[in-house]
Parts: C-alpha cells; sequence; structure tokens
C-alpha cells in the first residue's frame, strides 16, 4: 500500500499548519444534528445500512452521513462533490454539466443500480438536485443485503427533506464567475394535533461557472406532505420536478505516448465548443407514497411506492482519438496525437426517456425465541425499468486541439440505431439482529432476486435478429455479521457479504456468443472493524478485502464471431479505512483516511494479473477543522484539506501514471440572532493556492481521459430564517 508521504504536500505537515492558523475549521462541525457519519451527536442512523433503526455507532457496518447544513458550509453543490467530504469516495468521470459519477473503495459506482432515494431505488443518470435533501447517506461496501443488482464498494441514500414544524428560510448564493442561485424552504403543520404537514422546497440557479462557455440554467420545485389520521398511522406524500440546462465539459487525453503539463493546458477551457454544440438537457419528475402503520408496541407495516420519470438530450462535441474520414483509427485510438490534435465526434441523443418503478413491502418488529431476542425485518421489493430512446448520430465532424483553437463544421450527422431497455427485478429479503447475549449479536441477512431483462434496437438494421437480448437469472446474497459490544463505548466486529451483478454478451455478429447470458457476478467482502464512540472523541477503522467478478471480451474482436465475452478473472481491493472526530473547547477535527490495494488477478491473458485499475488512488485523506471565535458570538472559521495518490491512466500495462495531489479549501460561517430571525452568512474559497494538478483519469468509453482540478473559486451565501 501507498504511503501519504506520496501526496504533494505532506498532510501531517498542512495540518500543523492549520492547526496554527485561525482559519481552521471546515463546514463538518454544523449544529449537532448535521455533524457528519461517527459522532456521537450525527443523525443516529441511516436508511441506507438496511437497519435503519439502529445506531450506527453500534451497528457493524461502515456508513457516513452528510446533513444538509453541512453541504452548504462545504460548498457541495451535486452528488460528485462528495468527494470532498469521504476519503473513500473519489471522481469516476465527474464533468461539469452531466450526471455525476462516483467511485467508492475503488469500484465505480453504477447510476442505474447504486443510488437510493428514501431507501427505494433511482436512476441517477440525471442531474440530481440536492436543495429538498435533508441528508445523503452513504453505505460503504458490498450491497447485496440492501440491493438486488449493484456495483460493489458503496450505495449512495437520498433523503427527502419532510414536514417537521414551522419551516421559514431563504437562500442567496453566488460564485465565481458568475453563478447566482436563490432558493426557498417553507413548511408547517395545521389541523387538530398538527394532523398535517406540508414543506415546499423552490430554488433557481443561473449556471455560470470559471469554466468558458459552459453557461447554463436549473430550477427545482419540491412539495412534501404527510397526514397523520390515527396514532400509530403516517401517510407521506411527495413530489419534485427538476430541469438542468447547460453544456457538458469535455475531458483532455494524453498526448501521444506522454501526459501533458497541466499547467501548458488551459483549465478554464471546455474542449466541448464547437459553433454547432448544443446543451446537455436533464429533465426529472419523481412522486412517492409511503404509509407506515404501528400493529402493535413491536411490530409496524410499511408500503412504500416511488416512480421516476426522467427525459434528457445528450449533445456534446466529442474528442475522441485520431481517425480519418472511413471511420479508420489513425495510429492514436484512445488519445489525442503528440501535437494535440484529436477528432472530433458529433454526439446527439434527443428525448431520451428513463421510467423507475418502486413498490416495497415490509414488515418490521422484536421477537423472542427463548432468551434470544430477535430484531427482524421482511420484505418484497418490486422494480420496474424502461428506458426508450431515438436513433442517435455519433459521426465524425472534423479535427480539433487540445488548445480550443480549431473549429470545425458538424457531422453529416448520420443516425445510428439507439438500444431500448427493459428491467424487472423482484426481491424478497429478510433481516435479523439476534441478541445472543448482553454484548453480542449476530447480524444476518438474505435477499433472493429475480430479474428480467430484455434490450432490443430502436430501429431495424441488417443485423436486427441479432440485436435483442432477453434472459432471466435469480441469484441468492447473503450477508452475516458478528458483533461485541467490547465496552460502552466500544464495538468490535467481523462481516462477509456478497453482491450481484448481472451482464450479457452484446447481440453483435462479432461475438460467438451473442445473446447469452453470463453467470450471476457475485462479488464477495469480508470486513473486520472498531468503531468508538465518546462524548468528545469518536473512531472508526475498518479493514475489508473486496473481490468482484469481471466480464471482458477476449480475441481480436475485428470480425464474426471472432470475439467471446466471458468471465476472467476479477478486480481484488483491500484497504484500510479510517475515521475521527474530536471535539475539545471551541475546536473541532475530523479526518478520514484510506489506503487501498486494487490489482486484476486470475486472468488467463498475459501481463493482466498484478495489474492496478485505472484512475484508482492508493491513499485518500481527508482533513477538516473548526474554531468558534468565542469574542465573537456565532462565527466559526474553516478549513479543509483534500489529498489523493497517484493514479493509473493505461488499463493494459500501468506504464503511465498521473501524480498525487492535495488541496485547500478555507471558508467562515456567521450566524447572527436578530430576535426570531436569523441570518446565516457563509464565505468560502475553494483551492485557495490555486494548485495546478490532474484530478482523475477515467478510461471511458474506450478512451483515456484527464480532468484537472478547479482553479481557485470564490463563493458566497446569504441564508435568512424566519
Amino acid at each position: 500500500m501507498a504511503s501519504l508521504n506520496h501526496f504533494p504536500c505532506p498532510p501531517a505537515a498542512l495540518a500543523a499548519a492549520l492547526a496554527c492558523s485561525p482559519l481552521t475549521a471546515f463546514a463538518q462541525n454544523p449544529p449537532p444534528a448535521q455533524v457528519i457519519t461517527i459522532s456521537a451527536n450525527a443523525p443516529t442512523t441511516a436508511a441506507v445500512s438496511g437497519f435503519g433503526t439502529v445506531p450506527l455507532e453500534r451497528s457493524p457496518i461502515q456508513a457516513s452521513v452528510f446533513g444538509s447544513e453541512l453541504l452548504r458550509d462545504a460548498g457541495v453543490r451535486s452528488i460528485g462533490d462528495l468527494t470532498r467530504l469521504d476519503a473513500s469516495l473519489g471522481d469516476a468521470y465527474n464533468a461539469e454539466g452531466y450526471w455525476s459519477i462516483l467511485s467508492s473503495r475503488g469500484y465505480t459506482l453504477d447510476n442505474r443500480f447504486n443510488y437510493r432515494r428514501d431507501g427505494l431505488p433511482i436512476n441517477a443518470e440525471t442531474a440530481i438536485a440536492l436543495d429538498n435533501k435533508l441528508r445523503l447517506e452513504l453505505l460503504k461496501g458490498t450491497s447485496g443485503i440492501q440491493a438486488g443488482t449493484s456495483a460493489p464498494g458503496g450505495m449512495v441514500n437520498l433523503v427527502v427533506k419532510r414536514p417537521m414544524g414551522t419551516e421559514r428560510s431563504a437562500r442567496l448564493e453566488a460564485r465565481e464567475a458568475g453563478t447566482l442561485a436563490a432558493a426557498v424552504d417553507l413548511g408547517d403543520r395545521f389541523g387538530n394535533d398538527g394532523a398535517f404537514g406540508w414543506r415546499l422546497n423552490a430554488a433557481y440557479e443561473n449556471l455560470d461557472p470559471a469554466l468558458r462557455n459552459t453557461k447554463g440554467e436549473r430550477w427545482l420545485v419540491a412539495l412534501a406532505t404527510d397526514w397523520r389520521p390515527a396514532p400509530g398511522t403516517l401517510i407521506e406524500a411527495e413530489f419534485e420536478s427538476s430541469h438542468q440546462r447547460q453544456p457538458s465539459v469535455a475531458g483532455f487525453s494524453m498526448l501521444g505516448d506522454s501526459v501533458p503539463s497541466v499547467k501548458a493546458i488551459d483549465r478554464h477551457l471546455n474542449l466541448n465548443h464547437q459553433p454547432w454544440s448544443q446543451p446537455v438537457v436533464l429533465d426529472g419528475d419523481t412522486a412517492s407514497l409511503r404509509w407506515q402503520q404501528r400493529l402493535s408496541p413491536d411490530w409496524r407495516f410499511t408500503a412504500h411506492a416511488m416512480t421516476q420519470q426522467l427525459r434528457s438530450d445528450d449533445r456534446t462535441a466529442f474528442p475522441y482519438g485520431v481517425y480519418d474520414a472511413n471511420y479508420e483509427c489513425v495510429q492514436w485510438c484512445d488519445r489525442f496525437a503528440p501535437d494535440g490534435s484529436f477528432t472530433y465526434w458529433q454526439y446527439v441523443s434527443d428525448n431520451e426517456r428513463r421510467t423507475s418503478d418502486a413498490l416495497d413491502l415490509s414488515l418490521a418488529g422484536t421477537v423472542r425465541t427463548g432468551t434470544i431476542a430477535h430484531s427482524l425485518q421482511a420484505g418484497v421489493l418490486l422494480t420496474r425499468y424502461k428506458g426508450r430512446f431515438q436513433d442517435q448520430v455519433f459521426d465524425i465532424a472534423g479535427t480539433g486541439n487540445i488548445d480550443g483553437s480549431l473549429d470545425t463544421p458538424p457531422s453529416a450527422g448520420y443516425p445510428d440505431a439507439n438500444t431500448n431497455r427493459d428491467d424487472r427485478n423482484t426481491e424478497w429479503y429478510l433481516r435479523d439482529v439476534i441478541a445472543l447475549a448482553p454484548d453480542w449479536q449476530l447480524w444476518a441477512g438474505l435477499r433472493h432476486t429475480r430479474l428480467e431483462r430484455q434490450s432490443y434496437r430502436t430501429s431495424p438494421d441488417s443485423n436486427a435478429s441479432l440485436r435483442q437480448t432477453d434472459y432471466s437469472q435469480s441469484a441468492t446474497t447473503p450477508w452475516l455479521a458478528l458483533a461485541h459490544q467490547w465496552t460502552p463505548q466500544t464495538l468490535v466486529y467481523a462481516s462477509w457479504g456478497e453482491g450481484l451483478e448481472s451482464d450479457v454478451a452484446p447481440n453483435r455478429p462479432i461475438y460467438s456468443n451473442a445473446g447469452q447470458a453470463l453467470p450471476a457476478l457475485k462479488s464477495r467482502q469480508f470486513e473486520v472493524g472498531a468503531k468508538y464512540s465518546g462524548t468528545t472523541f469518536d473512531a472508526a477503522l475498518a479493514a475489508f478485502d473486496i473481490d468482484r467478478p469481471l466480464a471482458v471480451d477476449s480475441g481480436p474482436c475485428d470480425a464474426d464471431d471472432s470475439c467471446l465475452r466471458a468471465i476472467d478473472g476479477s478486480a481484488r481491493h483491500r484497504g484500510l479505512e479510517g475515521q475521527i472526530a474530536w471535539r475539545e473547547g471551541a475546536w473541532s477535527w475530523q479526518a478520514s483516511l484510506m489506503l487501498l490495494d486494487a490489482e486484476r488477478r486470475g486472468s488467463a491473458q498475459a501481463g493482466v494479473n498484478g495489474l492496478r485499475p485505472v484512475n484508482v488512488p492508493r491513499s485518500s485523506v481527508r482533513l477538516a477543522a473548526s474554531y468558534r471565535v468565542e469574542s465573537t458570538p456565532g462565527l466559526e472559521l474553516q478549513a479543509a484539506l483534500a489529498g489523493e495518490g497517484d493514479r493509473m491512466v493505461l488499463p493494459d500495462d500501468n506504464s503511465v501514471r498521473i501524480p498525487g495531489w492535495a488541496r485547500v479549501d478555507l471558508g467562515a460561517r456567521w450566524r447572527v440572532d436578530l430576535g426570531a430571525t436569523a441570518l446565516t452568512w457563509r464565505v468560502g474559497v475553494d483551492n485557495v493556492t490555486d494548485h495546478q494538478a490532474w484530478k482523475e483519469s477515467p478510461y471511458q468509453f474506450g478512451h483515456v481521459y484527464l480532468y484537472p482540478l478547479p482553479p481557485r473559486t470564490w463563493r458566497t451565501s446569504a441564508e435568512l430564517a424566519f
């Protein structure tokens, strides 16, 4: 495993500097109800864990909770910005103007299967607005106990703001260069004993980032209501509608066999800027209805239904390799040429429609068998997904250059068939927390998944009969943990679990097994950990070992029946993950660290085993501190460090890497009470030293991409609670 000394700025030295500075706070010391993760003052439960009623500090699961106050303090605007707050999270093709893509414990999360909204699965192939989210929850590790199919590494759950009491707040925010945002959060209760409640969130933002030619806009309207018709009965309904229109940002790339110096490129340049470029448009409507009924003092029933409808226009001027007019690669197929030139491809996929429906029925309660107590939850989750697309354009337009100096005419616009998809899942699950003794607990979970998947082309072609797939699979994923409450403040545990993914050989003539479903891909994780929760100090430490089977193509894949898609070895990620929170007087410190040994193993392909995956650092650290200025009540100074080790760039030989980096963010929050009104000012500067480095190196769509650290950026906001 890599040492933290691989960072260009040693974290220990910077931490010492922060300790001597008055600007020593990050937004991880908000009011007690919003503190992150393992703190005893934090939200003590997380629905994403699957055991939502059990405090996190007493559960054998590693999870983090990010409250809305924390997100505003940290300047988090999107799911992708969560990488600032937790060392286990990384960037995995996080492009401005597009949907966020994260990695957790080194594995890229699947936007189709690794996201939940109030516990129900959603499609995250869209821009997710955070204005109406109370908190974000992150589960770390395999997720077979919570999801029928998902990539290993982690799962993100979005918790919607619900009616509480009287809520009246308005917020104005400005960012460099010209981004302006306004939002309101209003709510109240009425009726006998407050039986009815409502909460309205609305936001509008004029987008004008530091990157040139990325202006756009977004808005959100969301309403949540509830009704308590009788004791023990709660009915909740909510709806949100969101819109974002903004050009996406294309990545840079290698120049031949070398990585360009980040100081030699223009970090404010958006390569997705041609006279014919169009913005990406992301619209989404989501609605849910939940009924919770207490059946007895020990048992409750929950029925929860949700529907999500996404509409997208995905358009970009896409830099991709160097090709001639006959679509033949000219040596540099997955990168730019040494002189900085590349081929522009015009990509247009309008009117994409993705619909997701879910219904979860569950029963939870406690029961005793002799002297042993059980906390049980059983249920069934029914999900349906439909992806409907039109023919797309992915056609050569002309030649571009890394300096953005070349304009090209649009492509001829030849259409190509797209692929429609249908998924149906039925998932039966059972969870049990068994009290074996006063200080010993056995945690067990089982999920049986039946999935049905079909795909077909959007328009006929010469190989239409070979372009359809239709298959079904069933699999069971268990999870087991043994936990010991060593002291009243200390929990130690060991856990083992599985996750599930599915794959099918594409129905194309080049595949000798076209249309055949592969065996269910089961990832496995073993984890041991310890948690400590005290009055002023909290800590968590976990060692994990995850093994994920890989479905890959083998053979030349350049003629009919020349390619075979099959399971070929696995990606094994072993690591150590730790978190610390310490509060003393006016000071508050938090840190998270991940050391990761990730490698390919068991492959039949020569030279592959032992290679590190691309875009995965061996070490990551997040440090944060806050200082409450006693001479100025309500004023809190903030600082944070984010640092990561080097990342591999090429997947086939690990011959090229980008160096590690570290950045410092500073900020302040000042709350002024004016009678019944509270005014909160925030100011921050991200990447205060304007450090220049390559932030990530995703190998996406068969191409090397490089994204730089954003330049120094100022932000300020004013929030009025009245």
